[in-house]
């Protein structure tokens, strides 16, 4: 075998497999081509007998079902009352799609819609809209539980951070005002429907401070749905990447090497991503002569981003109102417009993002004496 393996130039193990597979039979009879290593089928798999009953069944129970189930439970049925062993209900789908014999059409998946598709001058690339949300609950070692207050544009990705022992309304606002005075003002401020930014919920046309900070800048508040898909995504990403580059990095002895790691953290980040920010929509100047007054409204728009109900009735404010009763379950941008007095209502649909028609208009009146023109 060593010398037959040398003069054909190849191993002694080939050459065995040549031995053992020709034993006991004639050489012109013996198939010399590769074949893979292993068994052809796998023992686990549906004899053909009862894949080709499988079928039959199917094909009958098509023309001849009164209810008209033909899937896979429908036959694991039929098969269990003929008192035969019957396969899974996955097994028999995969059976099915294994002989073509699956009706319904593959999953069609649709791009998804350009960033910031629910405000269309952001989509657009005509305004900036800033995006804020909270990291909660982190803990020093042997030490008390903090939040982070976080932000980031989303057309230019400006990153900033705050590490508060509490992210109260509070100690958000200095942050807010000391970020865009900094940076510069842009049109659009989006929160999620956390009671520090948008105000208490369990009262009737309450507005926040945070609410009255944006309209006596002139930024208009976006509140948006934590769960709604897409909404909330370059926040989210920022906060992750907050918390694997710096929070889980180190082990910070106090909250003043934190807010120092975080300052140079978000410097470098901003570094990084010069380009992108050179290339966002300008901001407005921070006003020169501006002072916060929290007991005042002043007029502006506050946006709301809701779903519909079973009913095509949208809540917003602790008031529901009817919007449209064919349009159920759906996205809905709700823009109250304190100074028109009035609520329009403007249909969002991720498949065409780009037709947002009017719903409908509905008067509010805001009932409260604090709002000012």
């Amino acid at each position: 075998m060593r010398a037959v393996a040398r003069r054909f130039g190849v191993t002694l193990r080939t050459v065995q497999r040549w031995v053992e597979r020709a034993r006991g039979r004639r050489l012109d009879r013996v198939t010399w081509g590769d074949r893979p290593v292993g068994v052809h089928a796998s023992s686990q798999r549906t004899p053909p007998a009862v894949e080709r009953e499988v079928l039959r069944i199917r094909r009958r129970l098509r023309s001849d079902s009164v209810l008209g189930e033909f899937g896979a439970a429908a036959i694991q049925r039929e098969l269990l009352a003929r008192g035969t062993a019957a396969p899974a209900v996955r097994t028999i789908g995969r059976i099915l799609e294994r002989h073509g014999a699956v009706d319904r059409a593959g999953r069609v998946r649709r791009p998804a819609p350009p960033a910031g598709w629910h405000l269309p001058a952001v989509a657009r690339g005509e305004a900036e809209v800033d995006l804020f949300d909270v990291i909660e609950d982190l803990k020093f070692k042997a030490g008390p539980l903090i939040d982070v207050l976080t932000s980031v544009s989303l057309r230019g990705s400006l990153p900033a951070a705050w590490p508060l022992p509490s992210a109260t309304t509070t100690a958000i606002l200095p942050c807010l005002t000391a970020h865009w005075r900094a940076h510069g003002l842009p049109r659009y401020a989006q929160f999620d429907n956390d009671m520090r930014f948008q105000g208490p919920h369990q009262s009737a046309d309450a507005f926040g401070r945070v609410v009255r900070l944006c309209l006596q800048l002139g930024v208009t508040p976006v509140f948006v749905p934590p769960y709604e898909f897409g909404l909330q995504n370059a926040i989210e990403h920022f906060n992750g990447l907050y918390t694997a580059k710096v929070w889980r990095r180190f082990v910070f002895p106090s909250m003043a090497a934190l807010r120092a790691h975080t300052t140079r953290y978000v410097a470098a980040r901003a570094e990084r991503l010069a380009g992108r920010l050179a290339a966002a929509p300008p901001r407005r100047p921070w006003p020169g002569a501006w002072q916060f007054h929290p007991e005042l409204l002043r007029a502006g728009e506050v946006i709301f981003i809701r779903r519909t109900s079973d009913s095509g009735r949208l809540t917003v404010l602790g008031h529901t109102w009817l919007v449209d009763r064919a349009w159920c379950h759906r996205l809905v941008r709700a823009e109250v417009d304190l100074r028109l007095g009035e609520i329009r209502c403007v249909a969002l649909r991720r498949r065409d993002p780009t037709a947002q028609p009017t719903l409908a208009v509905l008067p509010y009146v805001y009932p409260r004496g604090d709002l000012t023109r």
